[in-house]
């Protein structure tokens, strides 16, 4: 078997060859080249017949191509079948023809059918106790299952509004029984019931109207009608009812009543994250209590739980200057104020305050674009102590601050290679959607048992979904390994170059939970919708991976089905050639330090908010979807990192080695243009700026012999530094990787424009003199500044839109 880098480093020539002879503008070699080379680059192989109008000799060049192609295209074993990705059929109404509404308004899921159970209210129930009064609540039973609503002391009129659904495939009793019974210390007494007949319940499919609900006599066992009647409506409906969501199933039976509310599916929303800049530019007539000495005075803000600290001012003087930016994240509503202090720093570990001034965000001008807001005067209060008592001074210095809530921003809590939405703050500055993402989460398949109930192994699963702002929780399907959910969402896309991210989790809280329990994580799935065609559905069983200590696990498979249907196609394609991030991010560029600290406050906050609603979406679990720690030091990711740009570079290494290999000798023009001999650059190795812990550290013995503290101080250090390079090499092997999806057909939509364009490109080149296109690219890149643009160019967005593998790296 021949080598695959000389098989390569030979079709490269091979190519060549025929580049060169394409130049002599022979017969029709020019026109498919531009089709062989797209060979070179895809999965197919060449095709003997797309060659049929070529010389000879070039037909024998193409043959040889081919051998050498099949060689070439030896791949690696594939990836074990455990953790490969399944195609599957379910039985699913989309692109079905039926006479159902459901397989056109819910086509991405299979129907589950369901009884359900509206319990309204009662009125004149007769009284059971001695006193004359009754705690009513209602028990519905059907077969073996039997749900239960709260009971109400000394009420003869209750309201209770609850649901109950129970799924068909369950059913194994003909009647169904609503009883009222009266609350009781030993044995509750029956009041009254109603008996319904299940096949002769009716059938209703959205978007038919709810159905009316309607008074009932209560009846005693013997069939009598004593005083007291019950408000119901029963029908058999499927999981698209808008009753399904709220309702009691009997698939969770041994829930108690207070743990229903941790088992309902529920449709969330972040909240509104903005940008908070303050520019300090300067503080007027300080007063240090010590004026023999000059004041090294600097301002410190503290918003919510984020506190930043501007320099100390290099004009040490009672009116120093700053002209410093402090950025700050803050959710809507505006609760808190931003907090100001400018301190005097008077002694090692001690600072003095100067003066406080407190704003309120609702005040505070909102900027949607690069131009400066107004600047502000700000008085600032101080407080002496005089006899125990605090008092205010009569004489107020004053501070100058610049303050605006960012709206041209996008505020990440996201990592941008997994990012959902890329849109700014503000909504006025939101193009129209581009499309509609739909997702049908079917089921899942041979889950783990993640906690022990009674001896034995149980899981209760749900799941999570994240795309934009939406965020979709399923309900919790109790006690089984092998859980349907078939429960379907929307969303509305405004860019393709996004990613959705679906987890599985335990849920913890069923039956109240201990205080420290916590949703265990099963597994998480990414889906990048610039490698979905559009209008068409993608049904597949995803593996179900988690990291351990001990190495990956595989806990399962999560069915979705998936379908992204594009509005305008001229508006998708004319996204590619946007920045993906908005205008401010390229103007006023935040740094790398910024955004890594704004982002870790942005996920506290939405996770803060979150958990806080009812049923709570916990902090465990959005900080899993929001993937919270990628920028952390890993050795495996970056492992990972490394042999992704080695895979993306392995061509050119190989063509690299083969021409090391053939010139054996150094280049002698080289060695004449280097007029000093090479010595230690004490500037190029960092020796004269380095820390003398930098310099302790290095010269230390192996294995240490430092102390403790320190070594943990120089761990924490190398971890933030290894974090640092492990994104610096992820974001190498991203770019390597988007320049292989260029002709990989990944993203169709993007290959189909890159290839028009070569097409394109090829003709016009064709046609042009060589000194023409030559100079014109001359005179672009020498462009006066006045015609530049701080955004990026059309073909970098159109580069940095494309796919890579980061989203699949776990």
């Amino acid at each position: 078997m021949v080598k695959r880098e000389k098989v390569d480093t030979l079709y490269f020539l091979c190519v060549l060859l025929l580049l060169y002879r394409s130049l002599s503008l022979t017969s029709h070699t020019f026109p498919f080249l531009f089709l062989l080379v797209s060979y070179f680059f895809s999965s197919s192989y060449i095709n003997i017949k797309d060659f049929q109008f070529l010389h000879l000799e070039e037909r024998k060049l193409v043959l040889f191509l081919a051998f050498l192609q099949r060689s070439k295209m030896q791949k690696p074993p594939p990836q074990s079948v455990d953790f490969a990705l399944k195609q599957t059929s379910p039985n699913i109404g989309a692109g079905a023809v039926t006479g159902d509404k459901l397989s056109c308004t819910y086509d991405l899921v299979e129907q589950m059918q369901y009884l359900y159970v509206l319990v309204v209210k009662a009125k004149d129930l007769p009284g059971k106790d001695v006193t004359g009064s009754c705690d009513p609540y209602v028990e519905v039973k059907l077969g073996n299952y039997k749900g239960v609503t709260k009971h109400f002391e000394k009420k003869s009129n209750p309201e209770w509004n609850q649901v109950f659904g129970f799924s068909k495939e369950r059913i194994q009793a003909s009647i169904l029984e609503v009883f009222v019974k009266d609350k009781d210390v030993v044995v509750d007494d029956l009041i009254g019931r109603v008996v319904f007949d299940v096949n002769e319940i009716p059938k209703r499919v959205p978007p038919d109207s709810p159905l009316a609900p309607q008074w009932y006599r209560l009846e005693d066992r013997k069939g009598n009608k004593p005083k007291g009647e019950l408000m119901l409506a029963v029908w058999m409906g499927t999981q698209a009812d808008e009753a399904f969501p709220d309702a009691w199933h009997s698939d969770a039976a041994s829930v108690g009543p207070d743990g229903v509310t941790n088992i309902r599916s529920k449709v969330y929303l972040s909240p509104k994250l903005w940008y908070v800049r303050v520019n300090v530019i300067e503080a007027q007539d300080l007063v240090p209590s010590d004026k023999g000495r000059f004041p090294e005075v600097f301002v410190k803000a503290v918003l919510r739980n984020q506190a930043l600290r501007t320099r100390i001012s290099p004009s040490k003087t009672i009116n120093p200057m700053w002209n410093e930016d402090l950025m700050f994240v803050v959710a809507e509503p505006f609760e808190e104020p931003l907090f100001l202090s400018v301190e005097d720093r008077v002694g090692s570990n001690k600072d003095e305050t100067l003066g406080k001034c407190v704003i309120p965000l609702q005040v505070v001008q909102r900027r949607l674009d690069h131009k400066p807001v107004n600047s502000r005067w700000h008085n600032l209060e101080k407080h002496v102590i005089v006899d125990g008592e605090k008092k205010e001074m009569k004489f107020a210095s004053r501070i100058h601050l610049r303050i605006c809530l960012e709206g041209g921003y996008h505020v990440l809590d996201e990592s941008t290679h997994c990012s959902s939405d890329l849109r700014p703050t503000a909504k006025q500055l939101w193009r129209p959607n581009i499309g509609i993402l739909e997702l049908g989460i079917l089921s899942a398949h041979g889950l783990m048992p993640m906690k022990t109930k009674d001896g034995r192994g149980t899981t209760d699963a749900y799941c999570v979904a994240k795309y934009g702002q939406k965020w979709i929780r399923t309900r919790t399907i109790v006690d089984n390994f092998m859980p349907r959910w078939n429960e379907q969402y929307t969303w509305e896309v405004f860019d393709p170059c996004t990613v959705i991210t679906i987890g599985v989790f335990d849920n913890g809280h069923i039956h109240g939970g201990a205080g420290g329990a916590k949703d265990a994580r099963i597994g998480k799935v990414r889906i990048r919708l610039s490698t979905l065609e559009a209008n068409r559905v993608y049904t597949h069983s995803y593996p179900l991976l988690v990291l351990h200590s001990s190495g990956v696990k595989k806990t399962g498979e999560v069915q979705l089905a998936v379908r992204f249907t594009c509005s305008t196609l001229i508006n998708m394609l004319h996204m590619y050639s946007h920045p993906l991030l908005p205008k401010m991010h390229y103007i006023h560029p935040l740094s790398v330090i910024q955004l890594d600290s704004l982002r870790h406050q942005a996920v506290q906050m939405v996770s803060v908010r979150l958990s806080r609603a009812e049923p709570p979406l916990r902090k465990e679990v959005v900080e899993y979807i929001l993937d919270v720690d990628s920028h952390m030091w890993s050795m495996r990711r970056s492992k990972a990192n490394f042999f992704r740009i080695m895979g993306v570079l392995s061509g050119l290494i190989a063509v690299g080695k083969w021409f090391d290999q053939i010139c054996n000798w150094r280049n002698p023009i080289t060695t004449i243009l280097i007029l000093h001999p090479p010595h230690m650059d004490t500037r190029v190795s960092h020796a004269v700026a380095a820390h003398p812990d930098e310099l302790d550290e290095e010269f230390d013995t192996f294995p240490t012999s430092r102390p403790s503290d320190i070594i943990r101080m120089r761990y924490d250090r190398l971890r933030s530094i290894g974090g640092r390079v492990q994104t610096v090499i992820g974001d190498l092997a991203t770019q390597g990787e988007r320049l292989q999806s260029l002709l990989s057909w990944r993203d169709p939509r993007a290959t189909t424009l890159f290839v028009t364009f070569c097409l394109i490109a090829a003709i016009v080149l064709y046609v042009t003199p060589f000194q023409v296109v030559a100079l014109l690219i001359g005179l672009y890149a020498l462009r006066h500044p006045r015609f530049r643009h701080k955004l990026p160019s059309v073909p970098l967005n159109f580069f940095r839109r494309l796919p890579a593998r980061s989203d699949s790296m776990l």
